[in-house]
């Protein structure tokens, strides 16, 4: 049986590491907060957004 690489594993885990940190540093400085929770949540959904003034249902413009 093959012993295993930890060499490898342990720089795929600070690839990783640096990867993320890249990212936050990159969120941060386009001034977007970053959200650990969950990455595929906009902080504010179309259904959340008012409705553009004038475009209401029922009403005549």
């Amino acid at each position: 049986m093959a012993t295993p690489n930890y060499g490898y594993e342990k720089r795929q885990r600070e690839l990783a590491k640096k990867k993320k940190k890249e990212e936050k540093l990159r969120a941060k400085a386009a001034g977007k907060p970053h959200d650990d929770a969950g990455e595929g949540n906009d902080a504010e959904s179309p259904s959340d957004a008012p409705a553009p003034e004038g475009n209401e249902p029922g009403t005549t413009a």
